[in-house]
């Protein structure tokens, strides 16, 4: 039996002990291989944190991920009972509800994302709206839409609109998937089984995070036979634990293509979460102490793809591509590799770098044939129909929404990510049938002009890839 007196004494990264379900753990050893970093557990460091673990962590992780020593013992009984939470009162609860937004007023994606404010937490929204530095990038994820004008064809016959497309060969009910989010239930108790369920209904791609606050099994439990999960895989420093996540979700039959994540090497400066999470250590009068990271930033293109070719058989997707020249070195891993996202992590990684219509018009422009060896798809700063549309005829196979999935189960559950979709698709379905289009691949560059933003593209090749290096790409390519 361990006093609380004598846990809060351990409230640093030198010693840190925190209390789970009435156990209490020596947490020390793993703050350095914690995949969200150090701060996160520092901030409960000497305390209970059995509320906070629970709504972000799947269940069996404590068992996965500490030693069983790392248990030091029951928190004694003499403990201080939880207070009791705050009651609402049966009026102020109806009121509440009342005034309540229903789901079907809100119209777009903004509408849904101030739902969603008004409902999370200040840790919940300091999480999900973060970006890097001034969070250029993320803003200029959508803006670059802007500078995209359609290009409508007339005089075609637009009554049907045909919404499926493929990537790996996969029927997809939308051009539109679920881009990997991690800790989805801090919007809601659903979390990612949640958006699933949402998924299920519109035939839509989910890319599971390789930190969802559930199991993997949960999350596809009621999966449809059709419906298509791909799963993000991080590689930590601890490389035995990633082979054994690994060989779990190769068991997982759901589960069609591991998507290997490569923007985030190393984790950006989030400044909003930052602060935030600076407030709750201070709040918690814990020690501040610089943040350790449990990813592994040693990755290389021979080793890493040689390593991962050992542990699975599943298709390989990259993501995180911000070059055409590394779109054109995942093309000579193909067959290996089968597909790629161009992604800059939501703009939480690097502030300033390309945004992924850049990467989609460099590869236009200088290695087409990287549309013929892999599916591409795109994610960050989808918020209308019309930046749907714009980055298929750009030669996406689909785009990802990984913010928006957040804010609508933060906003309604379940139904708020089936508003979120419904109002993507009928958007895309609008703008297909406005530009005179009936099926997804019909879409192409006669139905978009880039002139201003083909100013902003590399206007020559890179030195790093001479005319053997290219060759080697593309063998039937006389000239780059």
């Amino acid at each position: 039996m361990i006093e609380p007196s004598e846990v809060a004494k351990h409230n640093s990264a030198d010693s840190c002990w925190v209390v789970l379900y009435g156990k209490v753990y020596d947490v020390t050893n793993f703050l350095e291989n914690h995949p969200g970093g150090s701060a996160a557990i520092l901030a409960l460091a000497g305390k209970d944190a059995t509320e906070e673990y629970d709504t972000i962590h799947p269940s069996g992780l404590l068992e996965e991920y500490l030693d069983p020593k790392a248990c030091l013992g029951v928190l004694s009984a003499s403990a201080p009972e939880a207070a009791e939470p705050t009651r609402i009162s049966s009026q102020s609860a109806s009121k509440e509800a009342s005034e309540e937004t229903p789901l079907s007023s809100l119209l777009n994606l903004a509408e849904i994302e101030q739902a969603a404010k008004r409902k999370l937490s200040p840790k919940g929204w300091a999480y999900y709206s973060s970006a890097t530095d001034d969070s250029i990038t993320k803003i200029h994820n959508n803006l670059i839409y802007r500078s995209i004008l359609p290009r409508p064809r007339v005089f075609i016959d637009c009554r049907e609109c045909d919404l499926s497309t493929r990537f790996l060969g996969l029927k997809l009910g939308l051009p539109i998937y679920i881009s990997p989010a991690a800790m989805a239930r801090l919007a809601h108790p659903q979390g990612e089984a949640g958006i699933a369920a949402a998924c299920r209904k519109f035939g839509a791609m989910q890319l599971i995070s390789h930190n969802a606050s559930m199991t993997t099994q949960q999350i596809v439990a009621n999966a449809h036979p059709d419906q298509i999960f791909g799963w993000q895989l991080y590689c930590l420093k601890d490389v035995k634990r990633s082979e054994k996540r690994i060989a779990e979700i190769n068991s997982i039959k759901e589960i069609k293509f591991i998507c290997l994540t490569l923007d985030a090497p190393f984790p950006g400066k989030r400044e909003i979460e930052e602060r935030q999470k600076m407030e709750e250590l201070r709040a918690a009068g814990a020690v501040l102490s610089p943040q350790v990271w449990g990813t592994d930033a040693s990755l290389t293109w021979e080793r890493t793809l040689n390593w991962l070719r050992m542990h699975t058989s599943l298709p390989i997707v990259l993501k995180g591509i911000q070059t055409y020249e590394d779109a054109i070195l995942a093309a000579k891993h193909a067959p290996q590799v089968r597909g790629i996202v161009l992604s800059n992590h939501g703009g939480r990684a690097l502030d300033t770098v390309s945004t992924p219509v850049h990467v989609l018009l460099e590869i236009r422009r200088f290695c087409p044939e990287v549309f013929d060896r892999l599916d591409v798809i795109v994610d960050g700063g989808i918020q209308r129909g019309t930046d749907v549309v714009k980055a298929l005829a750009l030669g996406a196979k689909a785009v990802g929404i990984g913010r928006a999935a957040l804010y609508g189960l933060a906003a309604g559950g379940q139904s708020g990510v089936e508003r979120t979709l419904q109002i993507l698709a009928d958007e895309t379905a609008t703008a297909m049938r406005l530009l005179g289009v009936q099926h997804v691949d019909q879409l192409s560059l006669q139905h978009v002009n880039t002139r201003l933003v083909d100013s902003q593209i590399s206007d020559s090749e890179s030195s790093m890839l001479n005319a053997e290096s290219v060759e080697g790409a593309f063998p039937a390519r006389a000239k780059f």
